[in-house]
């Protein structure tokens, strides 16, 4: 079956193929998709926004699938949990990502914290052909590296230290990653949903 993913981000499409390559579904993106303006509250309802914006635009242009919408952010403790829901728009709405990873490490050098801690969420959103809704939460905990490290992933991956394996996200290879990523954990809850309610 042929599930359309609410993003424009290619880094965060290829992440989702991998983790979703064992289940029965293709994902795709729709070329038409325009972003809802997300909201300040939770990460479940932009998610939930997202795939009710990309069902309905869909649905304007003739066709009929299964939606998902993956909706994410980094918490950094010692800054009240920011950038957290408002992820994306860190530092200015298009503001590339590399600049959004320097203003995130000179925001805490300013306060010199003890606590570097920070974790990934992750909430995704499945809305299928008839209209029945799953969602799922997933995190992983690490830190805050005091420098960018490797040269894979996207968005705060660079910055991301993953303790158990000394390593940030941008230098642990996809495989790594999607054993122990927020996304991946929240894959794994929506596959087994999906495969549940026998959607298909």
């Amino acid at each position: 079956m042929i599930v359309y993913v609410a993003t424009k981000n290619a880094g965060k499409l290829r992440e989702l193929e991998s983790l979703c390559a064992a289940a029965p579904f293709e994902l795709t993106t729709f070329e038409g998709y325009e972003d809802p303006l997300e909201g300040d509250v939770s990460y479940a309802d932009n998610a939930a926004l997202k795939a009710h914006a990309l069902r309905a635009q869909l649905l304007r242009a003739g066709r009929s699938g299964h939606v998902l919408a993956d909706d994410s952010g980094l918490e950094v403790y010692a800054l009240d949990r920011r950038p957290g829901v408002l992820t994306a728009y860190y530092g200015g709405a298009g503001l590339p990502w590399a600049e959004r990873r320097r203003k995130l490490l000179e925001e805490l050098r300013r306060a010199a914290p003890a606590d570097r801690r920070a974790r990934f969420v992750c909430a995704l959103h499945f809305v299928d052909r008839a209209g029945r809704e799953l969602a799922t939460m997933g995190t992983v905990e690490g830190e805050i590296a005091a420098e960018e490290r490797g040269d894979l992933g996207f968005s705060f991956d660079p910055v991301f230290l993953y303790p158990p394996l000394d390593l940030t996200f941008a230098e642990l290879t996809a495989e790594q990653k999607n054993r122990v990523s927020h996304r991946a954990v929240a894959s794994a809850g929506l596959l087994a949903m999906v495969q549940q309610a026998s959607i298909g």
